[in-house]
């Protein structure tokens, strides 16, 4: 009589739950061989189990814990491709000086001739210094300056009006398409690199256009030891909550 109960208990327990939930057999003394189910989360809820589950092994497997660390550090970098030529080279929003280091050394080592860096989208306070006449030079105009100074005359601007990754995904293939440039190099932080390089798979899915993300070297961000500073800590955090997040909203990216 007792099993006959805890059945039907079970049973309306289950009822409401969908498909994607999975039965776990239960063991232990009061149990009884039950069968409990548990409902897989989709989402952002992915990525919150995914840091759970590796700060559980961390903590258990305390011997694992640098090995996993730059693990974790390796798979926010993409893997370096090597490019010999390319249409253009583009800076990255937000790569600021280290990823102009990395524009001018492609250049010099003759991947390409013509440069671009993406227009400043103007914040609050820059269109404040301009209504009062002060002289304001943004961060397009600032990597121009430093890229002249390093030997590198030809350098573009490609217009936008928003900010971030997923915007500049969607600009920069329609900038190449009416530019005529149909392979373009794509310079950099390193530890942005791996999630840029999904964002940008995505968008020249069915046009006629090759984009290479080259990671800087001169990236502040160590995969092998990003954990032993403050910055880099928080770097890495930030970009692999973005990373998990992106492969949950387009695992087949």
């Amino acid at each position: 009589m007792r099993d006959q109960q805890d059945r039907a208990k079970s049973t309306d327990l289950n009822a409401p739950l969908m498909a994607g939930s999975i039965d776990v057999e239960a063991h232990g003394p009061n149990t009884r061989g039950r069968r409990k189910r548990f409902r897989i989360g989709h989402g952002p809820w992915l990525a919150v189990a995914a840091l759970v589950f590796l700060s559980l092994v961390m903590v258990s497997v305390p011997g694992a814990r640098r090995s996993i660390l730059r693990a974790i550090g390796r798979q926010l970098v993409v893997e370096q491709a090597a490019v010999k030529s390319a249409d253009i080279i583009v800076l990255a929003v937000d790569a600021d000086g280290q990823g102009t280091l990395e524009v001018a050394d492609l250049v010099h080592r003759g991947v390409s001739n013509r440069v671009a860096v993406f227009d400043d989208y103007p914040s609050k306070v820059d269109l404040e210094f301009l209504r009062r006449g002060v002289p304001h030079e943004d961060s397009a105009a600032v990597a121009a300056r430093q890229l002249h100074s390093l030997g590198v005359q030809n350098v573009e601007k490609i217009p936008r009006s928003t900010s971030g990754s997923e915007q500049e995904g969607e600009i920069l293939p329609g900038w190449c398409d009416a530019q005529n440039y149909h392979s373009v190099v794509l310079v950099t932080s390193s530890d942005h690199s791996r999630r840029l390089g999904r964002i940008l798979r995505r968008s020249v899915r069915g046009r006629s256009l090759e984009i290479t993300v080259e990671a800087s070297p001169y990236s502040e961000f160590d995969p092998n030891t990003w954990w032993e500073t403050r910055g880099g800590t928080r770097e890495g955090i930030v970009e692999l909550e973005k990373l998990l997040l992106d492969f949950a909203r387009h695992p087949f990216s």
